[in-house]
């Protein structure tokens, strides 16, 4: 009893605690743009969703910023080189999707050097953005930090799973409307959590919004 007291103790004051300081007082976060609206994608790429909404966005001349998963970025390089040659910012999503509350200093350490190590070598350029898987942080991420532009979001909408139906997806969009928003979404449902078919109806929804409302100042997170 007193091992398992201890352990969620440890758990809450390494993971849970800080993510809720940081996020609830934005150290050294950006949880809002400064201005139009920015289109974020993570846990990609994916084969399938990710050439897909690239050509979405090519087609209403949208640039967006794809928090990237480095071993997906590493067995997908040509799709790497698309997104950073089309004039999308590229950050950092850990090399594994997995979250800071179970990972060491050294760990988060090695996730994020692999992950940009990859990105450079595919694009030529050291990425300078990072958004933690989950939006998970721990207690020494604070200082991991201070080597990147840590962007989380403004709005959530719950893509990844493919229940939300593009229908729904659509209308969360619509409340998103507001100049400085980070709006978050999916182009992979490979991760744990996730629905496979799930960035199918976040395609649905987002060329529909797209279409519709084409007359947002869209902004990437490159540019704060």
């Amino acid at each position: 009893m007193f091992v398992c007291l201890f352990i969620v103790i440890v758990f809450l004051m390494y993971g849970v605690i800080p993510t809720v300081m940081i996020r609830s007082f934005s150290l050294r976060i950006y949880k809002k743009g400064m201005n139009g609206i920015a289109l974020t994608f993570d846990d990609g790429p994916d084969p399938i969703y990710t050439p897909q909404l690239l050509d979405l966005l090519k087609k209403h001349h949208v640039k967006a910023t794809f928090f990237v998963v480095g071993s997906k970025a590493k067995k997908y390089p040509h799709i790497i080189k698309r997104i950073d040659e089309e004039g999308h910012a590229i950050g950092l999503h850990h090399y594994h999707h997995i979250s800071n509350w179970i990972l060491l200093p050294f760990f988060v350490e090695w996730e994020l050097k692999k992950t940009a190590d990859v990105i450079e070598e595919i694009t030529g350029k050291r990425p300078v953005l990072y958004r933690p898987p989950w939006g998970h942080f721990n207690l020494f991420t604070l200082f991991t930090q201070k080597r990147y532009k840590t962007v989380m979001w403004t709005y959530i909408l719950g893509d990844w799973k493919a229940s939300l139906g593009a229908n729904r997806l659509y209308e969360r969009l619509k409340n998103c409307r507001k100049d400085g928003a980070i709006i978050v979404l999916h182009d992979s449902g490979s991760t744990l959590g996730a629905d496979e078919e799930a960035p199918k109806y976040m395609l649905k929804a987002l060329e529909r919004f797209l279409k519709e409302n084409n007359d947002i100042r869209w902004t990437s997170a490159d540019e704060w």
